[in-house]
């Protein structure tokens, strides 16, 4: 199940039935995405750095904005950011 302040970035899944680490790489990357602070801190209680860091290494759904702005975040060179890869 997910905390009621997330459910409005997962209108697509049935809020009782979700399970976040079931679904880790779309979790993440729907909270990076589209995400306030409050949601962005329990992502970061609930995955560890090194699966946050995987997803941008290799997701290509973020918007080059969000993309940027968590490449910052999390210490990772551009370059190594899937979504600003074209």
């Amino acid at each position: 199940m997910i905390p009621n302040h997330l459910r409005p970035l997962f209108w697509d899944v049935n809020p009782q039935d979700f399970r976040p680490a079931a679904h880790p790489r779309y979790t993440i990357e729907r909270v990076l995405e589209r995400g306030e602070e409050e949601d962005v801190a329990w992502l970061t209680r609930v995955f560890s750095r090194e699966q946050i860091q995987d997803v941008l290494r290799t997701d290509r759904h973020l918007s080059p904005r969000s993309a940027n702005f968590w490449a910052l975040v999390f210490d990772l060179p551009i370059g190594d950011v899937a979504a600003l890869q074209r």
